[in-house]
């Protein structure tokens, strides 16, 4: 967050003026999707201090745990991309800025010869396990809500996804 915090929440004063020109379902529907974006940026401006210090975006920190999370380490970068719901090239300059400060390295796959996989380095598993206990110390920028609260909203969210096609059922 910059600065001082309002004496007023903006997207309430907003939805009045909406409603007024709108209606109420639309002007619930612009206040749900302007406090989900606003909620957004305040947990990524959370996560992002936290990692910070250890040179990672949120990307990349995710790019890191996926990888420290598999069985030998690695995976390959079109997996990745499926399993992280970005695009092939995201994946690539993810994985380009990592192998740089020297995260994870690129590796050939065994078996197949048109597949390069990203293998995490040992110094790659130490920053993900150090960023983890920073974001986990940050709450994830979740800290105002109770267990129950962050329960019911990946719940709300996930009804969301679900019935945006972001995944099957």
């Amino acid at each position: 967050m910059t600065g001082r915090p309002l004496a007023f929440d903006p997207i309430e004063e907003a939805r009045e003026r909406w409603e007024a020109s709108w209606g109420p379902d639309v002007a619930g529907t612009m206040a749900a999707a302007t406090s989900v974006m606003r909620a957004q940026q305040i947990v990524l401006a959370a996560v992002d201090g936290a990692l910070r210090p250890f040179g990672l975006t949120f990307a990349r920190y995710e790019g890191l745990v996926l990888l420290s999370f598999t069985r030998t380490g690695s995976l390959p970068l079109g997996k990745m991309g499926r399993r992280l719901m970005i695009h092939p090239t995201s994946v690539t300059n993810i994985i380009d800025r990592l192998e740089h400060q020297g995260l994870v390295r690129r590796v050939p796959h065994p078996t197949d010869g048109r597949t390069t996989l990203a293998e995490i380095t040992g110094e790659g598993r130490r920053v993900v396990a150090e960023a983890t206990e920073a974001v986990n110390a940050a709450s994830f920028g979740l800290d105002a809500l109770e267990a129950g609260d962050c329960r019911e909203l990946v719940r709300i969210v996930r009804s969301l996804r679900l019935g945006r096609g972001d995944f099957t059922g």
